[in-house]
This record gives C-alpha cells, sequence and structure tokens, in this order.
C-alpha cells in the first residue's frame, strides 16, 4: 500500500495493519525532540519512554519513527496529539533506525531514543510534516501490529525563505499575585509584614519568577512587567516580617534571593524593550463592566499607571513604556477599549479570538489596526498565545507544545510569503517554569531567523495595518461568559471606594501624610488586580484586611472614656482626654463639647488639637452652671471641614453648685440685710418724730432739739443711735403741712 507525503512517496508499512484496534495497548511519550527545527545536515534525536497499559506482556517490540503526511492548515495542526489509533495515513516506518525493547510486562515502561541523520527521512518541499512514535510488537501471542503512537509534529525549512520573513513579537509577561498588604510595623522605618513568605521560593533557584527572568535575558522578547512585583521585591530586600498566627509576626528570610533576583532582572532588562502595566495589573475588564459606575473608581487606574513608570524607572533604571494596556486573555469589547485608554494607553492588546476576522481570513493579518479615536489593537495570534497554556511539567506535553509553535509561525510564513506581516504572542500572563522553559525552547528554535524574525512591541504597534483586517471592536455582549464570571463584582468596587474614602478622612489629620498613604493607595490597586480572578474568596479576604487595618489605624486617635462629674460651683473646669497611639503626631482636629441643655450647662468654644505621636493630651474646658440637676454632655473630634472624626463620648455633669448650705448661708446673709435695712429705717422714722415734736407750739427757738436731742441724762447724740422720744411724750399733733421721712 502506498501513501502520499506532500509531494513525495511514501514507503509501504508491511507488518503495520492499520485496522488492528491496538492503538491504546502501549502508551508511548516523547520528552525531547532535538532539533526542534531541523536543518538537512542536522542529527534528529528523539527521547521518551513507552509503558505496556495491556494486561499482556509484550514481545518482541520495537519503537520506530514514521513520517506522515504534510500538513496543510493551521486548524489541522490543533488536535495533532490528541487523535487515537494508528491509521494508514502516519506513513511508514523508516528502516534501520528502530530500537528493540526488551519483554515488556504489563504496567512496565522503558525509555528510548532514536537517533537518525535528518536527510533519512527523506522529506519533500518546505512546509510541516507529521511524525509519529510508534511501538510495534506482539500482544498475547498475537501477530505484530502497531501497539502505540505519539504523534508530533515537524517543521521543516533547512534554508531562509525565499518570500518576506514574519516579524514576531513575543511578550515575557512579569507578573505575581498579591503578596503585600498595607500592615507595617508601628516603627520609624515602616517594616512591611508580609502574610507569607512563599514570593522567596518564586525567586530563588529554580522558582518560577527566577526561571522567567534567567531564561528571558537571552531571547528575543518584549518585557512586560507589573511594577508592584518590582516594588514587592524591593521591600524584601530590606528587613521585613512575616504574619503569623496570633497576630504574631517572624523576620522574613528572603531578603538573599530578593537581592540576587533584581540584579538579575536589571541585567536581563538591559538593552530590551520594557512595558509596565498599570500598577497592580488592574483588570480592566471588571472595571468596565463592574466598577466604572461606582464614583472615583476609574480615578485608580490613572494613579496606577502614573505610579508604574515610577517605580520601574526608580527600581531597574529603564524609562518603560506605559502606553500599552493588556486585557485579561485579550478579550475585548468597546467599554474594555474605554477604559483601557482612558489612563492614556492608546495601545491595547487584544486577541483573535476575541476581535474576530470577519467571515474567517485565509491568513493570519498583521497584529496593529487601527481602532478609531486614534487607538491601536494590537491584536495577538490567538494559537500562537494559547500554545503553552496547558501542564508542560511532563517533557510529554512541552516538547509537542514546542513542535505545535513552530509549525503554527512557518505556516503563518507560508501562508502569504510576498507580505511582510507582524504577529505578536501574548502568553497567559503567569506562566509557570516549566511553560517559560517550553516557550525559551519555541524561541530558540527561530534564533536562525529562516522564517521569522524578532520585533519589539512598539515596533509592531507602528506597522502599516494591512487593509483587510477587522478595524471593528465588538460590542459588550460579545465578552465570553467564562470570563465575565471571574470579574470582579460591583461589591468589590463600592468596598474599595469606601476604603479610599476613610483613607482620605484619615490623612487630613496626620503630620506625615506619606506613612500612610503610600501603603495603603498601592493596597487598594491591588485590590483591583487581575490575580484575584478566579479567587474570589481571596480577594473578599485582601479587602477585608485592607478595610480593618486601616479602621485599626484610625482608632488610634481617640476620646479617652470619661466617667461622670460633679460641678460644686457655679463655675468649673472640665477635662477631657484625647489619646494618640500612632507613630505620627497629628493635628487639623478640634474637639468639641456640646451640652444637652446650654440654659443650665454652658460650655466653652471648641478648642484645637495637635498632639505628638505615642500620646496622649488633657482638654480642659470652663463651665458655667445656672440651675441643679444633670445635663448631657457629648465630647466628639472634628476635621477642619466639620466631618466627625472617631465615636463621640457621652458623659453626665451633675451640678450641684446651689447646695442647701451654699442657700442656708445665702439666707442668712438676706436676714442680715433686710434686719440692718429695717434698723435703719426705725431709726429714721424716730429721728422724724422727735424733730417733729421739738418745733411745736411753745417751742420758741425753732427746732434745735432735735439736733441735741440727746437723753435725759444730757450726753450728746452719737450718729445712728435712736432720736429722742421728747416729741413722744408730747401729744399733739404734727404741724399742718409738714413731711414725714417714712
Amino acid at each position: 500500500m502506498l501513501f502520499v507525503l506532500g509531494l513525495g512517496q511514501l514507503r509501504a508499512a508491511p507488518v503495520a495493519r492499520a485496522d488492528n484496534p491496538g492503538g491504546h495497548a502501549v502508551g508511548v511519550t516523547v520528552d525531547s525532540f532535538a532539533p526542534v527545527a531541523p536543518r538537512q545536515d542536522d542529527t534528529l534525536t528523539i527521547s521518551g519512554s513507552v509503558t505496556n497499559n495491556s494486561g499482556s506482556t509484550i514481545t518482541g517490540a520495537h519503537v520506530g519513527l514514521r513520517v506522515g503526511q504534510q500538513v496543510g492548515t493551521r486548524s489541522d495542526m490543533d488536535d495533532i496529539g490528541d487523535r487515537s489509533g494508528f491509521s494508514g495515513s502516519d506513513g511508514s516506518e523508516i528502516g534501520n533506525h528502530t530500537q528493540k525493547l526488551d519483554a515488556l510486562p504489563p504496567g512496565v515502561s522503558r525509555d528510548f531514543t532514536l537517533s537518525l541523520p535528518v536527510k533519512d527521512l527523506d522529506l519533500g518541499k518546505d512546509g510541516v510534516y507529521q511524525l509519529g512514535v510508534t511501538v510495534s510488537g506482539q500482544a498475547g501471542g498475537s501477530s505484530e501490529r502497531v501497539l502505540g503512537i505519539h504523534r508530533t509534529l515537524l517543521p521543516w525549512q533547512p534554508s531562509a525563505t525565499e518570500g518576506k520573513k514574519t516579524r514576531l513579537t513575543f511578550l515575557w509577561p512579569l507578573i505575581s499575585g498579591t503578596h503585600l498588604t498595607a500592615r507595617t510595623e508601628p516603627d520609624q522605618q515602616q517594616t512591611p509584614i508580609f502574610p507569607n513568605d512563599d514570593l522567596a521560593a518564586e525567586l530563588g533557584p529554580g522558582g518560577r519568577l527566577q526561571q522567567l527572568v534567567a531564561l528571558g535575558k537571552t531571547l528575543p522578547v518584549t518585557w512586560v512587567i507589573d511594577p508592584d512585583l518590582l516594588a514587592t521585591v524591593e521591600a524584601m530586600t530590606k528587613r521585613y516580617q512575616v504574619g503569623g498566627p496570633g497576630g504574631q509576626s517572624t523576620p522574613g528570610k528572603g531578603q538573599a534571593v530578593a537581592k540576587q533576583w533584581l540584579n538579575q532582572l536589571q541585567d536581563a532588562v538591559a538593552n530590551h524593550e520594557v512595558v509596565a502595566l498599570p500598577f497592580a495589573d488592574p483588570d480592566l475588564a471588571s472595571l468596565a463592566h463592574r466598577g466604572k459606575d461606582v464614583s472615583g473608581a476609574l480615578s485608580h487606574l490613572q494613579s496606577a499607571t502614573e505610579l508604574a513608570s515610577v517605580t520601574v524607572d526608580t527600581i531597574l533604571g529603564v524609562k518603560p513604556r506605559t502606553d500599552f494596556a493588556w486585557p485579561v486573555d485579550g478579550a475585548v469589547d468597546s467599554s474594555i477599549v474605554d477604559v483601557a485608554t482612558s489612563a492614556g494607553a492608546h495601545n491595547v492588546i487584544a486577541r483573535s479570538d476575541s476581535l474576530k476576522e470577519p467571515g474567517g481570513s485565509p491568513y493570519a493579518p498583521t497584529a496593529a489596526r487601527q481602532i478609531g479615536g486614534g487607538n491601536t489593537a494590537i491584536v495577538a495570534d490567538a494559537r500562537l498565545s494559547t500554545a503553552f497554556q496547558g501542564d508542560m511539567v511532563r517533557g510529554n506535553d512541552a516538547s509537542l507544545a514546542v513542535q505545535r509553535f513552530l509549525a503554527q509561525s512557518l505556516v503563518v510564513n507560508k501562508q502569504a510569503p510576498e507580505n511582510e506581516r507582524s504577529i505578536v504572542v501574548a502568553p497567559q500572563r503567569m506562566p509557570t517554569a516549566s511553560q517559560a522553559q517550553a516557550m525559551a525552547t519555541a524561541l530558540r528554535g527561530l534564533s536562525d531567523e529562516r522564517w521569522a524574525q524578532p520585533m519589539s512591541l512598539g515596533d509592531a504597534a507602528r506597522m502599516q495595518p494591512d487593509p483587510a483586517a477587522n478595524q471593528q471592536v465588538p460590542g459588550a455582549g460579545s465578552y465570553p461568559e467564562s470570563l465575565r464570571d471571574q470579574e470582579l463584582p460591583t461589591e468589590a468596587f463600592e468596598a474599595i471606594q469606601r476604603t479610599q474614602g476613610a483613607l482620605d478622612s484619615f490623612k487630613v489629620i496626620l503630620t506625615s501624610q506619606d506613612r500612610v498613604v503610600t501603603p495603603f493607595g498601592s493596597a487598594i490597586m491591588r485590590e483591583m488586580s487581575t490575580s484575584w480572578r478566579g479567587n474570589p474568596r481571596g480577594a473578599a479576604g485582601f479587602r477585608d484586611a485592607v478595610q480593618s487595618y486601616l479602621t485599626e489605624l484610625t482608632r488610634q486617635v481617640h476620646l479617652v472614656e470619661k466617667s461622670d462629674a460633679t460641678l460644686s460651683g457655679r463655675s468649673a473646669t472640665i477635662p477631657v482626654t484625647v489619646h494618640n497611639g500612632l507613630f505620627q503626631g497629628v493635628r487639623g482636629l478640634k474637639l468639641v463639647l456640646t451640652s444637652s441643655q446650654p440654659n443650665r450647662l454652658k460650655i466653652e468654644a471648641p478648642r484645637q488639637i495637635e498632639i505628638g505621636g505615642g500620646r496622649q493630651q488633657s482638654v480642659k474646658f470652663e463651665t458655667r452652671a445656672n440651675a441643679n440637676g444633670p445635663v448631657q454632655v457629648t465630647a466628639r473630634l472634628y476635621t477642619e471641614d466639620g466631618q466627625p472624626y472617631g465615636e463621640p463620648v457621652l458623659f453626665t455633669v451633675h451640678v450641684t453648685s446651689i447646695t442647701p448650705m451654699v442657700l442656708l448661708v445665702i439666707a442668712g446673709g438676706v436676714l442680715l440685710l433686710v434686719l440692718a435695712g429695717l434698723r435703719i429705717y426705725l431709726q429714721r422714722k424716730r429721728a422724724a418724730a422727735r424733730g417733729a415734736a421739738g418745733d411745736g407750739p411753745g417751742n420758741g427757738d425753732g427746732g434745735d432739739c432735735g439736733d441735741d436731742g440727746g437723753a435725759g441724762d444730757g450726753e450728746p447724740g452719737q450718729p445712728g443711735d435712736p432720736a429722742a422720744e421728747s416729741g413722744a411724750r408730747d401729744g399733739s399733733p404734727s404741724g399742718s403741712g409738714e413731711k414725714v421721712e417714712r
């Protein structure tokens, strides 16, 4: 039987029976395939293992290699590794390049290595070929047949393309989850407290982030960095604490790996293009769909963009580009584009499975296209971008992913070799170490630039758009439900704004605002991070932790509870104590005491408050009581703009300034005054009566008596003594027309 292999003739397969259902009896894996894009003079080496999945021992087995038909379309490559069973299209086995296997009992695995000159593959014209690694043998006494097969792809172009090479842009993401909250130690250095020390493992030898830096250093990539990761690692280079149970923290131990990683990164990004995402990589789709209707939520995107440039420049010494936005999985709609470009990012990284070509396209168009408003969509190729999303821990999966990626890139070039096109690859945001290793292997396979050559993202954005490419951003209804279900809810943005409001109210009283504004501002941005997708419980817990810590700090400035007071005088002083448990001083507060009955108890005007860190101050208010009885008084702090601060303190003032003893003293005093007045009155009355008697008939000298009127013993009169009673002895009435003082 003959099979067609491209334009060449294939060999017959005399021992393999395509109709025999033995394809799953033996599992075949390919862990190593080198070189990944061979030339004519190379030697191809394929290593892997075979495993007996059947219930009987396999004898007379050997491993061989088969060249299948040429793969013409990209869609034909999608499931190349998932096909089961053996068919005639897998081609014939290449003779003289097999490896015999010892008897293979059930469940046993054996390693193999096939090595042969590439010229013995007898390949035809340039293109992508299917390769099959097969195990043939006898199982259960049957005749020899193909018992297992693993298919992979071989990109074949031994020399540089005759047409134009594809310009390939590969994004190298350096992004992590959230590792730092706003919590710090109450010391001068504000020692950060990490919830755990997991980041140290990622930075250390073999860790995910260490591998990304070590691999990316030698690759032609555009670095896409979340500045929050840099800020977090930079914080680890100094003293830091790791939280523990019961609020107890222990010293962190990642200083050495943090310093080493930053040094390696500084070296790696030198002479590379660096794109900085907004600080903490905010979820643009969540903002567009859930957050934009929450007042103030969008303002954080502008702040995150501004902070991004400063952070990267300060830590890495590189001026990054901040004019690129990268929504999750490159999925875009009109609202996402509006939000993404609102903070100055006029280039939106989309993906071809979101911004699709109408009616399909016979080839992959150039990535850049104008979408209106002076904005450019950079449409990454979906197949190339998702090539490494699987589990790359097993060498079999990684090897197949590498071969598929290279094969796809070659087919893209063959689609329209006369057109110079720019293709962008935007892989998953946080590739694992094994995924990064597979990506690096694939990029090294393109290093000789036979059909593709590297290009920076900035240059890709400036490429002339393909006239036939789709430039219409899809509407909001086109956004995938699977991604929409992972978005932050509206309640999350409402909680974020409550925290921001509390921070705004708190910072106005601080003498060193940066000690609070900086860590909490960063924490609020982290609450909107894309890394929370798929982890709603973790996102809610982080928001609650930030809000709780802010509340804890604001309560450090408070009024000390006060017991009831008793006033023993009409005027008295009431002391109220303000406590500042913060490390820094506070100002801009005023303390107000309000009487519930100001007609009975009047309190002086509010007092301005300024207290140093870790201190408390007793503030005294003068009061005046007008009546007895209890009066409720409210003490409360207010900011300079009149907003209440903290909780009020209520206490009762018992006014007892007019006591019974005081009343008795007052009554005695009044009685004395009355008696003194009465005495004066009587004296005057007697004096008047005596004067009237001296002026009566028979008294010729006309009134001297009244002046001399002493007692019968002839002693002179004393001032204030009672007047002589001579007038009284005279019973004659007063003279007509005289005035008597009474």
